[in-house]
């Protein structure tokens, strides 16, 4: 240990004059380094560092103004977004009401043809049912009307026929006589 610090004495005592070595004496070599230092570093430093201070100031500035434009952008993009979906739920409200009236309408349309439907086929059936009805009529009058001829016919004597003929005559005078 002793060897280490004679080593540091040793180099504090160097020779002054004819080499270059440390001075240890506080008091008289730091104050004027540290000033030769701190001056050239302010002569050629402040160019460098006015300029870096700018080059950050203008970065940061740069980035602000990105921040903001991209937060306008942003909020721009979420009012897109809002108006989208209040479009697209109104749109989908009046698909769906728009469904439910075609809905309505189909089924009003619908009920109403099956009712003129109902209504043709009523009337279908009760002309079928009259022209049956007429049919039937025609046939028993006309079974009626033979029956008849063929009972005339057989119990109908040259004396009878005169008789009806003549009642007949008869009648048609007072009717001639009453429209007069």
């Amino acid at each position: 240990m002793k060897n280490v610090t004679d080593s540091f004495l040793f180099l504090g005592h160097w020779p002054y004059a004819g080499s270059f070595g440390f001075n240890t004496d506080i008091l008289a070599t730091n104050p004027i380094n540290l000033s030769v230092v701190l001056g050239v570093l302010i002569f050629f430093g402040k160019g460098v560092c006015d300029n870096r201070k700018q080059r950050i100031l203008d970065t940061i500035r740069n980035s602000e103004e990105l921040r903001e434009r991209a937060i306008e952008q942003l909020e721009k993009a979420w009012d897109l977004l809002r108006k989208a979906e209040l479009e697209a739920d109104q749109f989908r409200a009046n698909g769906y009401s728009e469904i439910e009236r075609e809905k309505l309408n189909l089924i009003n349309s619908t009920s109403k043809i099956l009712e003129q439907l109902e209504n043709y086929k009523n009337e279908t059936i009760h002309f079928e049912q009259e022209r049956a009805i007429n049919q039937v009529r025609q046939r028993v009058f006309q079974q009626a009307l033979q029956e008849a001829l063929g009972t005339l016919n057989s119990s109908l004597t040259n004396e009878l026929h005169l008789r009806t003929i003549s009642a007949n005559i008869g009648i048609f005078g007072t009717m001639k006589e009453i429209t007069n």
